[in-house]
């Protein structure tokens, strides 16, 4: 049975530094493996290498013995597609750095929780996926403008199917609320004339559309 990602994203959470490190990776499944390293990148932290001596517990691990998250990332994550991304803005503080007290390459302490939720969400529906970050500023005028951007990627082939999936799971209950409120104000003869299928006829008309070209891509390859 596969472990509840919202569990694990919270049980990972709430552990200590040295708890977190001293997390045998190789033995957690992959949605587990995926949770951790994005929780060792949210914290700045690396995973260590171990050892036998290390697994007999006698010894803490030392604190030169550790390595990159760029090794634990995942096979598919060159050719990775982007399933969604939020900007967000570097913390400030009063250290050296910029005019705002922020560190030239400081990035945002956590991934917003719209990131987070979507993360699990697609682990969940067994979609792989990583939340990365980068400097990337949006071209807007924004007070305070944003300074990086968090990434959800998957694998390009599950693409489509991931972003599908955040709609279905994230962001569709908010398109319905605000649908529900528009229809609320309508007077009866405007309600009537505005059906799904009258407000929505591009949306009814692309899901014909992918749903014929899938049945002519079959037949094309004559599968059933």
């Amino acid at each position: 049975m596969q472990p509840d990602p919202v569990y694990l994203r919270q049980h990972y959470a709430s552990l200590s530094d040295e708890a977190l490190l001293a997390l045998h990776r190789d033995d957690l499944v992959e949605i587990a493996q995926s949770i951790l390293d994005n929780e060792l990148r949210t914290r700045k932290l690396s995973p260590r290498h171990r050892t036998a001596h290390d697994d007999d517990g006698d010894d803490p691990l030392p604190s030169a013995a550790i390595h990159s998250t760029a090794d634990a990332e995942p096979g598919w994550i060159e050719d990775a597609a982007e399933a969604y991304s939020w900007y967000a803005r570097a913390p400030t503080g009063n250290g050296p750095g910029n005019a705002t007290g922020a560190a030239p390459d400081a990035a945002p302490d956590a991934a917003p929780d719209a990131a987070l939720d979507s993360r699990d969400a697609l682990e969940a529906a067994g979609i792989p996926c990583e939340l990365e970050f980068f400097e990337d500023p949006p071209e807007d005028t924004r007070t305070p403008k944003p300074t990086h951007r968090w990434r959800l990627m998957v694998p390009a082939h599950l693409n489509l199917q991931a972003t599908s999936i955040l709609d279905r799971d994230i962001f569709n209950s908010e398109f319905e609320a605000g649908w529900k409120s528009h229809l609320e104000v309508l007077s009866d003869d405007e309600l009537r004339e505005m059906p799904p299928r009258v407000a929505f006829c591009g949306l009814f008309d692309r899901l014909a559309r992918v749903n014929r070209a899938y049945d002519d891509e079959l037949a094309r390859r004559k599968l059933k």
